[in-house]
C-alpha cells in the first residue's frame, strides 16, 4: 500500500513540475491586458462633442457680435493709442493672421461636427426603417387575423339564420302533413292552449 502511493505522489509532483516549466499561453477566457502606446490617446466621442458645441457656438449671432466687438477694439486701439502700446500697426497683419487661424480651426470642426449629424441622421433613419417595416408586419398579420376571423364568424350559426331554418322546417313539416291529411301546427297548438285552459278553469 506505501508503494502505490509514493508513485501517486510522485506522479502528482512531476505533472506539477511539467506545468509550472511549461511556456505559459495567454488564456482565451480572459481580454489582454492593454498595451502601453507612445502616441497619447484620446477620446474621440469627447472631441466630436467639443466640437459640435465650438461649431454650434460658431453658427450663433453672439459669436458674430463678440467677433465685430473685438475686431472694432482691436482696430481702435492699434490706431487710436499711443505708439509705444500699439502692438499691431495699420496693416494689422497680426489680426489677419489670427483671423485666417480662426477659419482653418473653425471650417474643421464644423466639417467634423456636420459628420457626426450625418451619422446620427443616418442611424436615425435606419431605424426609422426597421420600425416602418415592423409596422407593415404587425399591420399585414392584423390583417390576416381579422380575416380569419370574418371567415369564422361567417360559418358560425347565428340566432336569426337558426330562427330562419326552424321557420323553413316548421313549413315542411305544415306542408307534408297537410299533403297526409293530418291538422296544421297551428290547430294543434289552439286545440292544446284550449284544453289547458278548459283544464285550468
Amino acid at each position: 500500500m506505501v508503494p502505490e502511493r509514493e508513485s501517486a505522489t510522485r506522479e502528482r509532483t512531476l505533472a506539477g513540475a511539467t506545468a509550472a516549466t511549461r511556456p505559459r499561453t495567454p488564456r482565451l477566457d480572459q481580454p489582454r491586458p492593454r498595451r502601453r502606446r507612445i502616441m497619447p490617446e484620446w477620446d474621440p466621442e469627447a472631441f466630436g462633442r467639443l466640437s459640435e458645441k465650438i461649431a454650434r457656438f460658431l453658427g450663433t449671432g453672439r459669436f458674430i457680435v463678440w467677433m465685430t466687438v473685438v475686431i472694432i477694439l482691436w482696430v481702435l486701439w492699434n490706431v487710436a493709442a499711443p505708439a509705444a502700446l500699439r502692438f499691431d500697426n495699420y496693416p494689422f497683419i497680426f489680426l489677419t493672421l489670427m483671423l485666417s487661424l480662426q477659419a482653418s480651426y473653425a471650417a474643421p470642426l464644423i466639417l467634423l461636427a456636420q459628420n457626426r449629424q450625418d451619422d446620427r441622421d443616418r442611424v436615425n433613419l435606419e431605424q426609422d426603417r426597421k420600425q416602418n417595416e415592423r409596422s407593415i408586419a404587425d399591420t399585414e398579420y392584423l390583417t390576416r387575423e381579422i380575416a380569419a376571423l370574418r371567415t369564422g364568424l361567417g360559418e358560425v350559426a347565428t340566432r336569426d339564420w337558426i330562427r330562419s331554418e326552424l321557420q323553413d322546417a316548421i313549413k315542411d313539416l305544415e306542408q307534408l302533413r297537410r299533403q297526409d291529411g293530418h291538422p296544421a301546427f297551428p290547430a294543434e297548438r289552439t286545440d292544446r292552449s284550449g284544453g289547458r285552459d278548459a283544464e285550468d278553469h
